[in-house]
């Protein structure tokens, strides 16, 4: 496909994803984006999860699990809470789409799995308090504590890892990402605190420092998901989202990109097929409401809008002053 067509491609999307290719890739007007945003309630993937939270402000009657989980299901069901919110959070839903008073709802009516925890004081888990520290501040919960439980809980090498509770005491890949993606987005829409802006700024050396996919012992790639794209990204790492936080953070804190990000850039440059778009490479296995992207080995508009928006970030940063 050439450009032009690529980009009527990209638009001819769920809303979800169309008002932030106007807003990120087209350079729409606001009244064009806002107007398409307006739409993500009422059409399409928002409504259709919309519809499917329960009356107690649950969806599937779980907080991180559904109620009813078999363990001979493949992989990790993704339709509970959390990551219903997560997703309404993502696509840009207001919050007045959901039920009335739905931090209330969960405040009330909704557990952790874990110990039977309260749901906006959090879990012990370093993903999970990421994923709620943002959906509670999208939604007017308090989740101060989990804001200092994030700053509290930062290993010795600077990031997070979720399995600190059962001695970990090296930070992982995917539990800082996580994190990091909670806590800008709690800062975009409440400014935060300035210890959770440290905390923040500080775990991104974790991740710079071995170039987003690199041992920093040997200078290995890490694991091999660290290479793999694909949407949705659930709790998974991978360059193409690692380098789509640093594109956020970046706009968020008004600094340059990263030069030790050069390495991840050019992978995701190159894992361009040539039809111009980038591929689902795989599907992260479990139950879903419904698919929001492509099956394997097909053209995603999700990875190519995030591949080309970090991509023109980069080089735009990039090009040669004019004179």
């Amino acid at each position: 496909m050439t450009e032009d067509e690529i980009a009527a491609w990209l638009r001819d999307s769920d809303p979800t994803l169309r008002w932030q290719v106007e807003r990120d890739l087209d350079s729409a007007p606001e009244s064009v984006w806002r107007e398409t945003r307006s739409r993500v309630a009422t059409e399409g993937h928002g409504a259709a999860l919309l519809a499917r939270q329960d009356e107690d402000g649950q969806w599937a009657g779980g907080a991180y699990f559904p109620a009813h989980v078999s363990p001979d299901e493949p992989g990790q069901p993704w339709t509970a809470t959390t990551w219903s919110l997560n997703a309404l959070r993502e696509w840009g839903v207001p919050p007045d789409a959901l039920r009335p008073d739905t931090a209330g709802l969960l405040d009330r009516n909704a557990r952790w799995e874990y110990d039977d925890l309260p749901y906006w004081g959090g879990e012990v888990d370093a993903c999970i308090n990421g994923y709620t520290l943002a959906n509670g501040g999208w939604l007017g919960a308090d989740v101060s504590p989990i804001a200092a439980w994030l700053v509290g809980h930062r290993l010795a090498d600077g990031g997070w890892n979720c399995e600190w509770v059962e001695g970990a005491t090296r930070s992982s890949f995917h539990s800082t990402l996580n994190a990091l993606v909670g806590i800008l987005d709690f800062e975009e829409r409440t400014g935060g605190t300035p210890e959770l802006t440290a905390a923040r700024q500080g775990a991104q050396e974790y991740l710079l420092e071995r170039g987003l996919l690199r041992r920093r012992s040997t200078g290995e790639t890490h694991a091999p998901w660290a290479t793999h794209f694909a949407y949705p990204y659930r709790w998974f790492y991978s360059v193409l989202r690692a380098a789509d936080y640093f594109r956020a953070a970046s706009l968020h804190d008004g600094v340059r990109p990263d030069e030790r990000m050069a390495g991840a850039i050019a992978l995701i440059r190159d894992a361009r097929d040539a039809d111009g778009t980038w591929h689902q490479q795989l599907r992260h296995e479990g139950r879903t409401w419904f698919e929001v992207d492509v099956p394997p080995g097909q053209p995603s508009r999700w990875l190519t809008f995030h591949a080309l928006r970090v991509l023109e970030w980069w080089d735009a940063a990039h090009r040669p002053a004019r004179v």
